[in-house]
C-alpha cells in the first residue's frame, strides 16, 4: 500500500499517468494498465472498509449533543412563552388582593431579601501595627490634640519635656493675667464674671458698681468686657480684680480699679463719657435699572433698603411709577462716637424726586413708627390681610346647616386650618368684644373705622383683650372648634353699619391723618431733616480742645524736676 501512495502521489496523474514533463506513454502498455488497476481496487477497498470503535464513539457523542442543543432550544422557548405569559413584576396598586397582586408582592419581598442577604460588610479594616512612641512624643501629641479654650491659643506644636528637663517644686506664677470676657444671650452679668474667674467678693462688689450706674439688664448681649487679674494672695486662692472695663452703651465706658495699691483697697468705679454725635446720614442717587442696587452702590446698609423699600411699596407702585431717571433721597439715624465708632440707626425719611421736586416724601412720625406723607396723610394700608393660612371650605350666601340641618344663611367665610392655627387681624383696628358669642363660641370682634368691623368666630383661646389697640396681621387668637362647630375651622364675618356683608367683596385701604399741633411739630421736624446735607454725617468728628493731648513742653520739664528736688 506504501507503494501504491508512492505511485499515486508522486508525478503520476489520476489515470495513473507520469506528470514530469515527458512525453505520454502509450495507454496500450500493460505496466500502466496494472498501476491503475491496483490503485482503483485500493480506493474501494478504504472507502468499504467497516468503521472503527473509536469513530463509532465519536459519532454517539455528536449525536447526543444535537439531541442536547434541540433540547435546549426547545426548552430555552418554552420558558420564555412562559415568563411572557407571567408578570412577575405588576403594578401593586392595581387588582390589590389578586393572584397577580401577591405574585408582585412575593417578587418584591425576594428581591428586598436578596438586598438584605448580600448587604456590605462594614467592618473597619486593619491597619498595621504603628511604630513604638516615646512617651516625649506621645506627651507632644497629647498637648497639640488638647487645645486651650482661651482666645488666640496656638495650635502649633508644643515641645513636650524631654531627659534634659529638671522639674521645679514650684514655679513663679504670673503678676497679672489679661483676659476678655463676652457677655453671651441669656446669660447675666455676675455669672460671666464668675466663669472669667472673680472671687465672689469682687463680683458683687463689681455687680452693685455697674448696677448704679445702669441696670444689668440693658446689657446686650455679645458686651465684651476687658479684665484684669492680679496675683494670688496665697496658692489655690482665686486672683483679685485690678481692674476692669468695658463699653456700656454707645456714649459711655464704665472703668473700675483699685483706688490704692494692694489687694486690700477698695474697687472704685469711674464713668467715661463719650462725645456722641447725632447729625442724621442722608444718601441721593440715581434709580437706574435696579433702585436696590444704586442705592448699595451709594454704600446705604441692607437692612435700611428694605425698610425704604417697604415704606415706598405701601405709597406708591414701584414698578410703574418709578422711573430710572428719577432720584432717591434716604435720611437714616446715625450717631458718631468720638472715639471713631459709627453705628446706623432706623429709617426717618424715604423720598423719590423728579425733575428737581419732591415726588414721594414719606417721614417716619410717633410712636408707632408710622410713615406719614408731606401733607400729613399716613401711610397706606392696602387690601386684607387672610386670616388664616388656609383655603376657603364655605363661601358667604344661603346653604344648608350642617348642625341645624336647615338652609339659612351663612353670614361669612369659613376657612380649614388646624386646630391652635393662629389667627391674624385683616387690617388695624380696636377690639370692641372679646368672648363668648352664642353659636360663634370664643370670637372676637374687631372695629376698623369708617363703619367697617370683622369678626372671628369658634376660636379655641384668644389673645387680645377688649378696648386693645391691634395692627395688621398682628395674632389675635388660636382656630378651635367652640360653639355650633363640626371641627376646626375659623367663621370670619364683615360688617359694614352693622349688617353683614360678603367679606370677599371688600379691599379698603385705611390711612391715618394727622392734625392740629401734631402736624405743626411733623412739618417742623420734616423740614429739619431735609435741611441735612448729603454726606455729612460720615465726616470725622473734630476733637475738642479738652480732648487733645498737647505735648509736654521742655520747660515744663524743668520746673518738674527742680520741684522734685
Amino acid at each position: 500500500m506504501d507503494h501504491a501512495r508512492d505511485i499515486d502521489g508522486n508525478g503520476w496523474s489520476g489515470e495513473g499517468w507520469p506528470d514530469n514533463g515527458s512525453s505520454v506513454p502509450d495507454p496500450r502498455d500493460p505496466r500502466a494498465n496494472e498501476a491503475g488497476n491496483l490503485i482503483g481496487y485500493l480506493r474501494r477497498g478504504k472507502e468499504s472498509a467497516p468503521p472503527t470503535q473509536q469513530q463509532k464513539a465519536r459519532r454517539q457523542v455528536v449525536t447526543r449533543m444535537r439531541g442536547f442543543g434541540d433540547r435546549y432550544d426547545e426548552w430555552k422557548l418554552s420558558v420564555g412563552e412562559w415568563f411572557a405569559r407571567i408578570d412577575l413584576a405588576p403594578d401593586l396598586a392595581e387588582n390589590v388582593g389578586s393572584r397577580r397582586w401577591f405574585r408582585g408582592l412575593g417578587t418584591m419581598i425576594a428581591l428586598g431579601a436578596a438586598a438584605f442577604a448580600f448587604w456590605p460588610d462594614f467592618t473597619p479594616l486593619e491597619a498595621r501595627a504603628s511604630m513604638p512612641e516615646s512617651p516625649v512624643i506621645r506627651d507632644e501629641m497629647r498637648r497639640g490634640i488638647i487645645l486651650p479654650l482661651a482666645l488666640g491659643a496656638d495650635s502649633g506644636r508644643s515641645m513636650g519635656p524631654s531627659a534634659r528637663v529638671i522639674p521645679l517644686k514650684s514655679a513663679p506664677e504670673r503678676p497679672q493675667v489679661e483676659l476678655i470676657a463676652t457677655l453671651a444671650p441669656g446669660d447675666s452679668f455676675p455669672s460671666m464674671l464668675r466663669r472669667a474667674g472673680l472671687a465672689s467678693g469682687d463680683i458683687s462688689r463689681v455687680a452693685a458698681l455697674v448696677g448704679d450706674a445702669m441696670p444689668h439688664t440693658e446689657l446686650k448681649p455679645g458686651t465684651q468686657i476687658d479684665i484684669v487679674l492680679g496675683r494670688r494672695p496665697a496658692p489655690g486662692e482665686p486672683r483679685p480684680l485690678d481692674a476692669l472695663s468695658f463699653r456700656a452703651r454707645f456714649d459711655l465706658e464704665l472703668e473700675i480699679a483699685r483706688a490704692g495699691e494692694g489687694v486690700a483697697a477698695p474697687l472704685a468705679l469711674q464713668r467715661n463719657f463719650i462725645r456722641v454725635d447725632d447729625t442724621p446720614l442722608r444718601v441721593r442717587g440715581k434709580v437706574g435699572q435696579s433702585l436696590y442696587r444704586s442705592m448699595r452702590a451709594a454704600g446705604v446698609p441692607a437692612g435700611a433698603v428694605q425698610e425704604y423699600l417697604r415704606a415706598l411699596d405701601n405709597q406708591i407702585d414701584m414698578d410703574r411709577e418709578v422711573r430710572g431717571s428719577d432720584e432717591f433721597d434716604i435720611i437714616l439715624a446715625y450717631r458718631r462716637a468720638a472715639t471713631g465708632e459709627r453705628q446706623a440707626g432706623q429709617l426717618l425719611y424715604a423720598g423719590i424726586d423728579r425733575g428737581g421736586e419732591a415726588k414721594t416724601q414719606l417721614m417716619r412720625w410717633g410712636e408707632d413708627g408710622q410713615f406719614y406723607e408731606a401733607s400729613g396723610v399716613g401711610e397706606q394700608r392696602r387690601g386684607l390681610v387672610q386670616p388664616v393660612p388656609g383655603p376657603v371650605s364655605s363661601r358667604y350666601g344661603m346653604r344648608r346647616h350642617p348642625i341645624l340641618g336647615y338652609r339659612r344663611m351663612h353670614a361669612g367665610l369659613d376657612f380649614r386650618a388646624r386646630h391652635g392655627t393662629p389667627i391674624a387681624a385683616v387690617t388695624d383696628g380696636r377690639v370692641t368684644s372679646a368672648g363668648r358669642a352664642g353659636g360663634c363660641g370664643i370670637a372676637v370682634r374687631i372695629d376698623h373705622g369708617e363703619g367697617l368691623s370683622t369678626r372671628y368666630c369658634h376660636m379655641s383661646r384668644m389673645a387680645v383683650s377688649r378696648g386693645q389697640r391691634v395692627e395688621r396681621g398682628q395674632i389675635i387668637g388660636y382656630v378651635g372648634s367652640t360653639g355650633l362647630s363640626t371641627g376646626p375651622h375659623l367663621h370670619y364675618e364683615m360688617y359694614r353699619g352693622g349688617r353683614s356683608i360678603n367679606p370677599e367683596s371688600v379691599s379698603f385701604v385705611s390711612r391715618a391723618q394727622l392734625s392740629g399741633t401734631e402736624l405743626i411739630d411733623f412739618r417742623r421736624r420734616l423740614i429739619e431733616l431735609k435741611q441735612v446735607e448729603v454726606g455729612a454725617a460720615l465726616a470725622d468728628l473734630e476733637p475738642l480742645p479738652s480732648e487733645v493731648d498737647e505735648p509736654e513742653r521742655e520747660i515744663e520739664k524743668i520746673d518738674l524736676a527742680r520741684r522734685m528736688n
